[in-house]
């Protein structure tokens, strides 16, 4: 018996035919989707969701972001990069693992929200990251942001070495949890804020244990040139030499990539991640996501941290790719509305190494799907679900998201967060914390 059956929905598949389904039904059972037609299967099941005037969606993944950092959402928007960085790491400093773990929460609670299924995190706090991400259901790629740089003279021993102790705790508890919907990969925060001997450290400990690489990625023209200067190398350049892209690597940003490093980074099949929320509001170039794909490369999208985008929106974020692309080539049929779905969904999977669990509505695949109410104005007429999706619906058009077939959020509810909760934590102690004044 199916546990729960969608019933009468236009369902967008994003399988390898791109079918597009009206009036049709998906079945779920065991918290996988057993069933997809249009014609209603046989038998009773337990749950039947109405999906008249919904779209359903594979959920959407974000590939990068920074679940903890957002109780610090907005008091750095209007500062220069020198200026924010400064304000925002003398806040972290005050941060601990309950602020990160209420902060994690409400970004989860947003992701669903937005229907977002998955996300691939690179922060702090990873044990509290994961944590909350056990509590709520969602699937995550977490990582630890590690970075310092270890002078040559240093007695450095990754056995003994705080960060990457932490890392192997982390590894230890969380890795493959609940079937891998929790995994644990290496990172580093970016070329410039470690060197050779912790990358080495970190390749030799994630290839015994078969994890990813995430990192950011030559985020600027300043950056790349930068590490020009001072090793006569490009940021992708220099780490491909430490042998850090045998990983499966997430890179995000990736706006001052050379033509030169994305013919190398598309023979290693790396994942970029276009933040093109975040870049424009930096002030910054984003990636060229055409040429990165022609090279090769695998290109998915993310929000990056709220600090950086102000939201979690993954609609405004499909739709900013689609505009930057267009912009870019001065070409308004550059990045279609199909190409920006898939970026957010197919690629997304790929880069997590999930892409036999998700990122299609397909037999077989885990129930990752978010349910669009497209009854809204702003969403009437439709002419083209695709189109629609991407250049006209919000991320609060999304009426239920639901992961290997739990329910998630449905209609301003989120059935494993307490969020009145989490506000609470926040208000009392995680901001004031982490806002205090030194005394």
């Amino acid at each position: 018996m199916l546990d729960t059956l969608i019933s009468n929905v236009t369902a967008v598949t994003m399988n390898e035919k791109m079918e597009v389904l009206f009036g049709a039904y998906i079945g779920i059972e065991g918290g996988k989707i057993s069933y997809v037609g249009k014609t209603a299967p046989e038998g009773r099941p337990g749950t039947i969701v109405d999906g008249t005037g919904m779209v359903a969606i594979p959920g959407l993944v974000n590939c990068h972001t920074h679940l903890a950092a957002t109780g610090l959402r907005g008091f750095s928007d209007d500062l220069t990069g020198k200026e924010a960085l400064e304000a925002l790491l003398k806040k972290e400093a005050r941060m601990d693992s309950r602020c990160a773990k209420a902060a994690a929460l409400l970004g989860i609670a947003e992701c669903l929200r937005f229907g977002i299924t998955s996300v691939s995190d690179l922060y702090y706090y990873p044990d509290a990251t994961a944590e909350a991400v056990a509590q709520a259901g969602i699937k995550a790629d977490i990582a630890l942001s590690a970075y310092r740089f270890i002078d040559q003279n240093e007695d450095f021993d990754f056995d003994t070495d705080e960060q990457c102790q932490e890392l192997c705790r982390v590894v230890r508890k969380w890795h493959g949890h609940e079937d891998g919907r929790i995994r644990i990969d290496c990172g580093i925060y970016a070329e410039y804020t470690s060197n050779h001997r912790l990358w080495e450290g970190l390749l030799g400990y994630a290839s015994e244990q078969g994890l990813g690489l995430q990192l950011h990625l030559a985020q600027s023209q300043e950056e790349t040139d930068s590490c020009l200067d001072r090793t006569g190398l490009t940021p992708a350049e220099l780490l491909n030499c430490h042998g850090l892209f045998s990983l499966p690597t997430t890179a995000a940003g990736c706006g001052g990539l050379t033509e030169e490093d994305r013919a190398l980074l598309g023979k290693r099949k790396i994942t970029a991640v276009a933040l093109p929320m975040a870049d424009n509001k930096a002030g910054r170039e984003s990636l060229a996501m055409l040429p990165c794909v022609k090279a090769g490369m695998n290109v998915a999208l993310g929000t990056d941290g709220v600090v950086e985008s102000g939201n979690m929106d993954m609609f405004e974020v499909m739709r900013a790719a689609a505009l930057s692309a267009r912009r870019v080539a001065g070409d308004a049929a550059a990045l279609p509305a199909p190409a920006a779905l898939m970026m957010a969904t197919v690629c997304g999977a790929r880069a997590q190494r999930r892409a036999e669990e998700s990122g299609m509505l397909k037999v077989g695949f885990d129930a990752d799907i978010a349910l669009v109410d497209f009854s809204a104005p702003h969403l009437m007429p439709c002419h083209n679900v695709l189109n629609t999706l991407v250049f006209s619906a919000k991320g609060g058009d999304v009426a239920m998201t639901m992961v290997r077939g739990q329910i998630l959020y449905q209609n301003g509810q989120f059935p494993t967060i307490d969020l009145k909760e989490v506000v609470e934590e926040l208000t009392t102690y995680a901001i004031p914390k982490m806002f205090s004044e030194d005394k």
